[in-house]
Formats: C-alpha cells, structure tokens, sequence
C-alpha cells in the first residue's frame, strides 16, 4: 500500500444562485499553488446561453489543513480575442495551468471557442492574477492529420524543457510541441 486514504470533503465550489456569470454552472477548475503559497483555482463560470469565462478563487482551509471553501476573487480570462467570439457567444474554458521553469511563468492552456469551433489557445501569466494572451497553439501535421481544423479542447505543458529527437530542449505539450531552445 501507498499509505494514502482518499476521504471526500464535498464540493468547495458551486454555483452562486445570484450571480449571472455562474447562473449555468462552475465546473472543470485548473489549480495551481501560487507565489504567495495559496492555492488557487481557475474554474470555467458558465453565463446564459454556454459563455464561458475563466474565473479565479483563492482555496481556504479549515483548521485540520482540509479544504473547506473559496473566496472568489474575479476574473482570469473573459472572451475577447476573436479566436474566443462567436456571432452567438463564445467562451473561455475548461484551463490547464502549468508553472513552466526555464519561462519562469505560469502558462494556461485553454479551450476558446472559436467561430470554427473549440481550440486550444495559450496565455502566460508572472503571477496568475494577470494574464497575457498568447493567441491559439498552432500544431504540424502529424500522420496526415491537419490538427489546425481538429476541435480540441485537451492540452497541458511539460513544467520542464525536455530534449527533443535531436537532444535540443523543447517544452512539450500532451498535445503538440511549442519550441524554445533553452540554454
């Protein structure tokens, strides 16, 4: 055995009944700990009509060290590139975040709902309170498959640079490569 129990704690998020932002649901949060050492979960808040944003929640625990709520703290990432805008909504979904040490960022790898449909789009952020867009990863073909017209909502970094088939250092992604030589 691993010496590990797995006990469940119940929902530390859900819905609030009153905000329009949320009214459709929270789901599918990243979390990542921060500089300041907290806790911090990036949920998609879904609005009327499946528009999505990425919020941001501080995790609080009780005094056993269990998590026991959040305390909201705004917005992350809210459509407004035209990679994440449709003519009927949009969204900014479903994130995966990574602290990336030879970029010495957090990188988000997010869903945005494209005119075209769902895929993946990129932002860094020093401090995961303030994030810049780095627009939607773009992928070559592999095997015949053009990943540019694929829907895809499903991507995460390597936190590491990790030689490629040459031995030159890349981050890599579960779901394509974004090259940076490191020295």
């Amino acid at each position: 055995m691993n010496g590990f129990t797995l006990r469940r704690l119940g929902p530390l998020m859900e819905p609030e009944p009153v905000n329009p932002q949320e009214v459709e649901g929270v789901l599918n949060p990243a979390a990542a700990r921060g500089p300041d050492d907290n806790l911090y979960l990036f949920p998609r808040l879904v609005a009327r009509g499946n528009y999505s944003r990425i919020g941001i929640a501080r995790v609080l625990f009780n005094q056993a060290g269990d998590p026991s709520g959040v305390e909201r703290l705004g917005i992350a990432l809210e459509p407004e590139a035209d990679y994440e805008r449709r003519p009927d909504g949009g969204g900014c979904e479903d994130p995966r975040i990574t602290f990336v040490e030879p970029l010495q960022r957090y990188v988000m790898t997010y869903a945005a709902l494209s005119p075209v449909g769902p895929r993946i789009a990129l932002a860094v952020s020093e401090d995961l309170f303030h994030w810049t867009r780095l627009g939607l990863a773009t992928f070559a073909a592999y095997r015949g498959i053009d990943f540019v017209h694929v829907d895809n909502k499903d991507a995460s970094l390597f936190p590491v640079a990790i030689p490629n088939h040459a031995g030159k250092l890349q981050m890599a992604s579960s779901t394509g490569r974004y090259s940076r030589h490191t020295p």
